[in-house]
Parts: structure tokens; C-alpha cells; sequence
């Protein structure tokens, strides 16, 4: 038998299985379990191996039959399982399901907190708050993404930087896109959207527009005939009306040394945490995601959202099964029904281009125990904690709302966060549990591992371990807790790990929506 007794420390060594709701009909091996052990909650020993984060079933499932995790269906038995069977890909599908939105039946508010945390952030005119000082070169087609890295790099090598020790650093922000698109349809707006958001978003100072000249995403339109910021940092010009490479870059660089002494001047100054906007992610998900990362995030969402900040969920792929879950807790049924309208926008979009809503999870999320999207969304949906959703967003639209809001995007991560970030995100929180590795400049973004094992293996990359909620019973409050402290401490400065890698110059990911022409 197992001693579950606590040790000197107060921690409970590990257990075995885990079962999450009562209403469930498998448990997760919370370890390796070979053939023929013996484990609590399944009378028999277990017919075959289990890898760790993989489910077992606790009793006979007869095929057909719904499997039940989190106390939510997550799919179908394709044969019969047996009592301590392996459930995963070799017998359960999603089957058919249908989902009881019941919009804005379950609007909880939360209580606002009576302890006004504060940041150290950098106040900008328009009254919004960042939490880097970047100087940002963005470019309006891939034509122009080469200069504008060519004018990053020479200021770079010249030591321009130097001079301006308030400034985080110059970001081009360069893309695969920007002309070969209709200049009316939904792809053009996202794009506008995207680059609109960056140009003014509170963690860049300043902005430098480099445009080729000829493309289909003009500067004119993105300019409007009036700067796009209001303190007047931004300049712009094409590679064509300069003359070419070189003297764009010379222009270029004297333009960029004006933009810094703007933001030079700027310095770090006390905020409430109102100001702080999260992007929730998750990539590279495994069994533990919605057991130890997410809930806990969700946790740590809500009390942002308590003290007067913005929390956005993205993914609509991924919360596709859980939809209903986030309509229950809609401000409005109107709300609740604009989540829906994207879901079937989804839909569509899917089968027109060949593809299938259900088409998750990936390999690496497979190998991890999850093995249906309605599993992956459940666990996803997590990070969202238990406020109520004020509103629906598009990719890239500027959120002006507080509290938890929603925005439509892809689940290809760097694509999400672009829009997160386009949308007003100074902070990233990224769950994982098969070890993602990324950045979002100028965004900073916190690393959750899920598991603890993944954390040892690649603690250069991860910013908090998540795994101790289920290898030392840390409570899902407590996680919380320690997460918002790290998104306090990571806004006034503290550096994470991927910014300490160097991450960001890649993974600006602009969504491409229709025919490129």
C-alpha cells in the first residue's frame, strides 16, 4: 500500500492515479505504471502498461459509450474497454456531441480586492501603461522585412544603443505578407488590424513604418493622414520614394536616433495592476495541462480580473467541445452568441479548406495522454478561471474592455499570441508540458511548466513549476497566488526566461486568412 503520509516539509510523496471528478469513468496515471500493478481506484491490476499522464479506465466501458474527464464527455469508446485499460487513441473518438450553451446562465461576478497592487511600468500619453520600453521597426510587407532587420543591425553594430540605457531595444517587426491579397477582404482587415495594434502598443516608445512602396498594404492607409500615436513617435517612409536600399537605410537610421531619445526620456513609474493585460496560452499541452498549469493560471486570471485588469483566451480551435462552458458565463446572451457565430465561422472555414474541427490533438499532445480536441479544449478552458466573459473579440481587435475577454485566432501559438499582442497584451503566460520554447517582443512572456519532470529538463526555458500541485499537493490557490506574483514582478522589469535567451525576432505571425494571389 502507498504511505500518503506528509513528510518534514509538510509535502505528500507521489501518488499514483488521480482522479478528477467523480462523474469520471478513467483516472490519469500520475507515473510510469507497468503491466500487472495493482493502483488505487481500479480493482484489477492493469492489463497493460500506462505512461504518466495517460488515462485508465476504472471500470468496463461498453463501445459507444461516453468517456467522462473533468466530468465532461471527452469522446466515445470505439470498442469495448476493459477495467485498467489504457484509454487513448486505439479506443476512444470524439463520436458525436452537442453542447448546452445556456448563455449567461452562470454569470458569477467576482468581488473586486480591496489591496491596490501596483507595478512599475512606463506611462504612456494615450493613458495606457507598458510594461517594456522597445523601439519598434515595422514593416508593412515582406519586401521591406529585409531593410528594416539591415537598419536594426547596423544600429546595433554601432553601439547606437548605448547611448539610451532607458530603452529595452530596437524589435523589427517583419512578416511573410503585407501584398498577393485582396485589399477588401477579411485577411486585408486582420493584417491592418495586426500591424495597427503593434504600431500602438504601450510596450514600444516609438515606431519606425518601413514600407516598400508598391504593395497592397499601403502606409498611407495605416497612417490615415495622422499619427497613429499620440505622443507623436512615429515616422515612416518607403524604400522606393527614398531611392533604394541604402538610403532608406541612412534615413533610417537617423529617424530611429530621434525615436530614441524620445524613449529615452521615458522611465519606470508606479501603476495599478488594472493596467496589466494577460494572453492566456497553452502549447505543446500533455495529460497534466488541465490538471496543474491551466486551472492554476485560471486561478491566478481571476484574481487580475478582481484587481480591475484584462485577461484574453485565445484559440478558438482549441476551446472547440468547451464553447459551452465559457457561453454559461457571458455578461449577455448577445455575448454568448458572438462565441458561438466565431465557432461556426470555424466550422466553415475548416471544411472549405479541407480540414476538420477535430484534427487535434497534435502528435506531441498525443504522446503527452491527450487524445480528443474535446479533452485538449477542456484542459484549455482552464486558464480562463471562473470569471465572467465580457466580451468577443477579432484577431488583432483592440480590447476595450476590462476583466476576461475572448479573441478569435488559430491555435498555432505564435499566430494567437500576434493577435493577443496586437490587441493590447503587455504580458504573456504560456503553459506547456512538452517544453514550448518561444518569445513575443515586445511582450515578455512567463513560462508554466505543467510537470515537473519537464521543468528539471528544461529549467533554462521555464519560468515556474506547475507540477508540484500534483507531486507535493500545492494547492491551485496557492500556484495562483504565485503566478500573479511573477506577472507583478515580470511587468516592473524582472527579466523572463526566454527574454533571457533572446527570444522574439520570429515569432511575429500575422494571420493569413484567404487566397494569396
Amino acid at each position: 500500500m502507498q504511505n500518503n503520509e506528509p513528510d518534514a516539509a509538510g509535502h505528500r510523496p507521489h501518488r499514483n492515479v488521480l482522479r478528477l471528478n467523480e462523474r469520471d469513468n478513467v483516472v490519469i496515471a500520475l507515473r510510469d505504471i507497468a503491466a500487472g500493478e495493482a493502483v488505487p481506484e481500479i480493482s484489477e491490476p492493469l492489463p497493460s502498461a500506462v505512461p504518466k499522464g495517460h488515462k485508465i479506465a476504472t471500470r468496463s466501458i461498453a463501445v459507444g459509450e461516453y468517456v467522462y474527464r473533468y466530468g465532461q464527455i471527452i469522446g466515445q469508446a470505439t470498442k469495448d474497454i476493459a477495467i485498467g485499460e489504457h484509454v487513448h487513441v486505439q479506443n476512444l473518438g470524439m463520436g458525436a456531441h452537442k453542447q448546452d450553451h445556456a448563455f449567461a446562465s452562470e454569470t458569477k461576478p467576482l468581488p473586486a480586492l480591496a489591496d491596490a497592487r501596483q507595478f512599475m511600468g512606463y506611462h504612456r500619453s494615450d493613458g495606457t501603461v507598458g510594461t517594456r520600453n522597445y523601439v519598434g521597426l515595422i514593416t508593412t510587407v515582406n519586401c521591406s522585412g529585409s531593410v528594416a532587420r539591415f537598419i536594426a543591425e547596423a544600429a546595433e553594430r554601432n553601439g547606437m544603443l548605448d547611448a539610451y540605457p532607458n530603452v529595452d531595444g530596437v524589435v523589427p517587426i517583419v512578416h511573410g505578407t503585407g501584398c498577393g491579397m485582396s485589399a477588401t477582404n477579411e485577411g486585408y482587415q486582420a493584417l491592418f488590424r495586426t500591424l495597427s495594434g503593434y504600431a500602438q502598443h504601450p510596450n514600444f516608445a516609438g515606431i519606425l513604418l518601413i514600407g516598400l512602396g508598391c504593395e497592397v498594404m499601403q502606409l498611407s492607409e495605416l497612417v490615415g493622414g495622422k499619427s497613429i500615436r499620440a505622443d507623436g513617435a512615429l515616422r515612416y517612409m518607403t524604400i522606393q520614394n527614398e531611392g533604394g536600399t541604402r538610403k532608406t537605410m541612412r534615413r533610417g537610421l537617423k529617424e530611429l536616433q530621434g525615436i530614441l531619445e524620445l524613449a529615452n526620456c521615458v522611465t519606470r513609474a508606479p501603476a495599478p495592476v488594472s493596467h496589466i493585460t494577460v494572453g492566456l496560452q497553452c502549447g505543446g499541452s500533455d495529460g497534466y495541462s488541465g490538471i496543474t498549469a491551466n486551472p492554476a493560471l485560471g486561478h491566478a486570471s481571476d484574481l487580475l480580473v478582481q484587481h480591475g485588469g484584462t485577461t484574453i483566451l485565445s484559440e478558438t480551435s482549441e476551446i472547440y467541445g468547451a464553447e459551452h462552458l465559457l457561453t454559461r458565463r457571458a455578461e449577455t446572451v448577445e455575448i454568448g452568441e458572438k462565441l458561438i457565430k466565431r465557432i461556426k465561422w470555424w466550422e466553415d472555414y475548416t471544411a472549405r479548406n479541407g480540414g476538420e474541427m477535430d484534427n487535434n490533438p497534435s502528435p506531441g499532445n498525443k504522446r503527452g495522454g491527450l487524445t480528443t480536441i474535446l479533452e485538449k479544449s477542456l484542459g484549455a478552458t482552464a486558464k480562463s478561471g471562473t470569471a465572467p466573459l465580457r466580451d468577443v473579440y477579432e484577431f488583432g481587435q483592440k480590447i476595450d474592455k476590462k476583466g476576461f475577454v475572448f479573441m478569435d485566432s488559430p491555435g498555432f501559438d505564435p499566430c494567437s499570441v500576434t493577435g493577443q499582442v496586437a490587441s493590447g497584451a503587455n504580458i504573456v503566460v504560456f503553459t506547456t508540458g512538452r517544453g514550448s520554447v518561444s518569445g513575443y517582443k515586445p511582450t515578455p512572456c512567463i513560462k508554466l511548466a505543467t510537470n515537473s519532470e519537464m521543468f528539471a529538463r528544461m529549467s533554462e526555458d521555464m519560468d515556474l513549476n506547475c507540477g508540484d500541485i500534483v507531486s507535493h499537493d500545492v494547492s491551485i490557490t496557492q500556484k495562483g497566488e504565485e503566478i500573479l506574483d511573477m506577472i507583478i514582478r515580470v511587468a516592473s522589469g524582472e527579466k523572463t526566461k526566454s527574454e533571457e535567451l533572446g527570444f522574439g525576432g520570429a515569432e511575429f505571425v500575422p494571420w493569413q486568412i484567404g487566397a494569396v494571389m
